[in-house]
This record gives structure tokens, sequence and C-alpha cells, in this order.
């Protein structure tokens, strides 16, 4: 019975590793298709999107049947509890990716901005394709970054720097300018749900929850 438990967690962890690069892919490829208004790679995003939906709900299933089954208890616990919501933030990655991805897709032809907003929205979504790929590594090694609050202090930064530009541009629509400002906001939400997951990976590690760390760029919801 512990063996098939034993084995249950790597499979999840596997999975968990997977949505990981699934995710990591997304936010690559949605880069890519603000940069070039690359419709490919803008479908590619919702394809990923799709698969990393499917694998979430194919973790909550796999973690209810090891509560049910199994009860786990103390660390094992943890564990589970854990990883099911890890999943539930690359879940969440993906649907802002594809959120993204969306604004692509209607702007095409056309690049979704230009100028300065196009440079600061490029560097947004790099610095979300980098932390997805840092929570790719700490999902698969156990191990959370040790850099986050950097990387939030970096990309709320270029979020205040869009929003100047976009109040700058007196010839630009107001709905096109909220629609940029979302697009700011998903692609900043993607590397906050990058630190919930380094807070759940130290968690496991530590018992410390993640409400009790004290750490930014942590707000609840979406």
């Amino acid at each position: 019975m512990r063996t098939q438990f034993t084995r249950e967690l790597v499979a999840l962890t596997q999975d968990l590793t997977q949505m990981c690069r699934l995710a990591h892919d997304a936010a690559e490829r949605v880069t890519h298709a603000l940069a070039d208004a690359d419709l490919t790679a803008t479908y590619e995003v919702f394809a990923l999107d799709e698969q990393l939906q499917k694998m979430y709900a194919a973790c909550e299933a796999r973690t209810v049947v090891l509560l049910a089954l199994q009860a786990p208890v103390a660390r094992d616990l943890r564990h589970v509890v854990t990883a099911i919501q890890i999943a539930g933030e690359l879940s969440r990655i993906g649907r802002l990716t594809s959120g993204v991805a969306d604004q692509v897709y209607r702007a095409h032809p056309e690049h979704v901005a230009a100028g300065p907003v196009a440079a600061t929205i490029g560097a947004m979504g790099r610095l979300a394709t980098e932390r997805t790929a840092i929570a790719v590594e700490g999902v698969a090694n156990g191990r959370p970054a040790t850099d986050h609050a950097a990387a939030v202090t970096a990309m709320r930064a270029l979020h205040g720097q869009l929003r100047t530009e976009l109040a700058g541009a007196a010839d630009r629509p107001v709905g096109a300018a909220i629609d940029l400002a979302l697009l700011g906001h998903n692609l900043e939400r993607c590397v906050d749900h990058t630190g919930r997951i380094d807070r759940l990976i130290r968690f496991l590690e530590t018992g410390v929850p993640p409400t009790a760390q004290g750490e930014p760029g942590d707000t609840p919801g979406e």
C-alpha cells in the first residue's frame, strides 16, 4: 500500500512538472505572438492552455483518489494538498496567457501595440516567461526560487510604466487603452502565480503556510 502511494506521489509530481513546462511554453509563445503578431504562435497558446486544463482536471482527480483511498497524514497530506494547489496556479497561468493570445488574435494582422508600449509589453512577457521557467525547476527539484521579490518589483515597475505610457497617448482610443492595460495585468498576474508556486513549494519543504511567509506578489483571486 505504501509503495503504491509513493508511486502515485511521484506520478503526481511528474504531472506537475509537465504542467509547468506547458505553462512556460504558453508564456514563451504568447510573448512571441505579441512581438511578431504571429497567428500561429497564438493558436499554439490556445492549444497549450487546453492541454493545461485537461492535465489540471486529471491532477485534481488523482489527488481526490489519493485523499479518499490513502488517507495521508503529516507530510504526505501536505504533499497531496500542495500538489493540487500548484496545479491550480498553473491552470490560472494558462488562462491568463490564453487571454493575452486572444487579444493578439483580435488585433491580427496588426500588432497589439507599437512603439514604447510594445517594448514594455514585450519586457513583461519575457519576465513572465523567465519566471515560469524557474517554476519548472522548482517543482521538478522541490526547491523554491530565492529571488521572487525582485521579479515582482521589476514586473510592477514595468506595469506602472505601461500605465504611464497609456495615459500619455491622447490619440489612443479609450477601449484600446483598457485592453492593453488588461493585457499588462494578465502578464503581471502570471508572475504573481509563479510566486504562489514558490511559496507552496516552501510550504511543502518547511510546513510554513504561504500566508505566513511574508513575501510580496501573492495577491488573492484571479
